[in-house]
């Protein structure tokens, strides 16, 4: 069960990753955001040292922003490092994609070069992926919109646990290099932005050149921008659009002028962009494109203010963020389930569980002797078993009445059906599978591992989970279901797994114990899955060993 420790480990990691580059979207000037990018390689991706090395207008790198050691901060930030250089750097060692990785046996050439450098010594590596300080790792930074201009390089040295990164750590930092990017030219964009807005403001008889300077601006930014009224009547309607809006939305200027953004964004996202347009601020939503399909795409929304009439217009830039969302649904769907099966794992299985279930046990409804003295002041009589009849106390609270909508889960009585339907779980382990495993190997069981899923998940309805535990170990969760309901699904999900199934041309057998357990408000996950696994094991015992039998 050691396994299960690893989608904790990523999914820690990847809310690491996250909160990183959220902070770099909150920065507000570009030395907060070169700053934020150097932080974010410590506080979230797990190295000790952190460097941004900045293209200058004349093609070499500056060294502007650095993370870790204030020693070296202090003494290498603001030294500058030749293009011919870096591009000697990007050009050795080993290329992992888009990072480039110098072990230190190659690295000791570039101890003489001009680029700045921060270096400890260190023993000799004991194992192979060891990390050394004397070990070089460079995450590249590219400009948006399909070109390989460099916008700098990001550095890191001593990861935390001493070894070098694996291919997990490797995509976070070349995902975590795509957006620090991002969010580095975005700052750019900014600045210019608000320089252009002032002069408009500031500089009345400079209009004209203040106009054509932001025309140039909005029409060429690599971003999708866009005007739109604010207040009145034709709140959100768009006066204008860029180019690179137009081509991301498929849609011509002439056409998006008939919309506003409420017109465009997803059923879903509605709340998220009235939200967004009040505050001025930024969210990420789903924007309409012409042949039907939904674009991810990051809105931020400054308000262009007017010296006579107060705030009248709203600028918005619109940025294609539909790559970064797929990878994030692909590290959450990797961090959920289980990598051989496809199944949600132990993780998944105990949040889908907790949010089932609370910590306050399911009281009966009052009666209505008591309704009648909690309307006139009996303390006493308005407690049902403790806790307020209506279950309010000037507050929404777990198990209450009308101000609680949370519907709570309770066990169906197994002498006798009254009625009650509640969340069933079933806990399943195979039994045989270890002789499959000894006898035929760990391909044949993978295999009949990734087949049992299969025929568990069809066997169930839509709403249900069927999760992998570990090794194998199997639960199936089905709400709505009385004691009977529950008995009948045990043996349809019994009768599913006993055919033979084939491996390499081999016929091989595993049988099924199941559990049936109860998820009830009150109880903790852990409580209902060991309920669960223990009326398993005592059906397992009460079973003869010719229908145990399997291989």
């Amino acid at each position: 069960m050691e396994a299960e420790s690893e989608p904790y480990v990523r999914l820690a990691t990847m809310r690491q990753l996250h909160q990183a580059v959220a902070d770099l979207n909150t920065a507000r000037s570009l030395a907060d955001t070169l700053q934020s990018v150097a932080d974010g390689i410590v506080a979230g991706l797990g190295y000790e040292l952190g460097c941004v090395n900045l293209v200058r207008p004349d093609g070499d790198l500056v060294i502007a922003a650095f993370a870790g050691n204030a020693a070296a901060e202090a003494l290498i930030t603001g030294r500058v490092g030749s293009r011919a250089s870096w591009e000697r750097r990007l050009s050795m060692g080993e290329a992992w994609d888009d990072l480039r990785f110098i072990p230190h046996t190659e690295g000791w050439v570039l101890l003489d070069d001009d680029v700045p450098q921060w270096h400890t010594e260190g023993p000799e590596p004991r194992f192979e992926d060891e990390w050394h300080p004397l070990d070089r790792l460079y995450a590249p930074m590219y400009a948006s919109g399909g070109g390989r201009d460099l916008l700098g390089v990001i550095s890191v040295d001593r990861p935390r646990n001493g070894r070098r990164p694996g291919a997990w750590g490797r995509e976070a930092l070349q995902m975590y290099a795509s957006q620090a990017a991002i969010a580095i030219s975005n700052a750019r964009l900014r600045a210019n932005m608000q320089r252009a807005l002032v002069r408009l403001e500031r500089e009345q008889q400079a209009l004209r050149a203040s106009e054509e300077s932001f025309r140039q601006a909005f029409e060429y930014a690599p971003s999708g921008m866009a005007i739109a009224e604010m207040g009145g009547d034709q709140h959100g309607r768009l006066l204008r659009t860029n180019d690179a809006l137009c081509r991301l939305l498929g849609r011509p200027a002439s056409v998006l002028r008939r919309y506003s953004f409420a017109d465009l964004v997803h059923p879903e996202d509605i709340g998220t962009l009235l939200r967004t347009s009040a505050e001025g601020g930024r969210a990420e939503l789903r924007l309409g494109r012409r042949d039907g399909t939904y674009l991810w795409v990051s809105l931020r929304n400054s308000v262009v203010a007017d010296a006579t009439d107060g705030p009248r217009l709203l600028l918005t830039h619109v940025e294609d963020i539909e790559e970064r969302k797929r990878h994030e649904l692909n590290l959450a769907h990797r961090a959920s389930h289980d990598a051989l099966t496809g199944l949600p794992n132990s993780a998944e299985l105990k949040a889908r569980l907790s949010a089932r279930i609370c910590e306050r046990p399911h009281a009966p409804a009052a009666t209505a002797i008591e309704a009648l003295d909690a309307a006139y002041g009996d303390v006493e009589s308005s407690l049902v078993h403790g806790y307020p009849a209506d279950g309010y106390e000037g507050e929404a609270v777990p198990g209450g009445g009308p101000f609680d909508h949370h519907v709570h889960a309770e066990a169906p009585d197994p002498e006798h059906d009254d009625g009650t339907k509640g969340l069933a779980v079933l806990f399943c382990d195979l039994d045989g599978f270890k002789s499959i495993n000894d006898r035929f190997g760990h391909h044949t069981g993978d295999a009949v591992l990734i087949e049992v899923a299969r025929r568990l998940s069809t066997c169930v309805r839509d709403g249900d989970t069927v999760a992998r535990l570990g090794g194998d170990e199997f639960v199936v969760l089905a709400d709505g279901l009385g004691a009977a309901d529950a008995a009948d699904l045990a043996v349809r999900l019994r009768n599913a797994i006993i055919p033979p199934i084939r491996v390499d041309g081999r016929a091989v057998r595993v049988g099924a114990s199941f559990g049936i357990g109860w998820a009830e408000c009150g109880m903790t996950v852990e409580e209902v899955l060991r309920s669960a696994d223990q009326r398993m094991y005592v059906e397992k015992r009460s079973r003869s060993k010719v229908h145990r039998r399997a291989g």
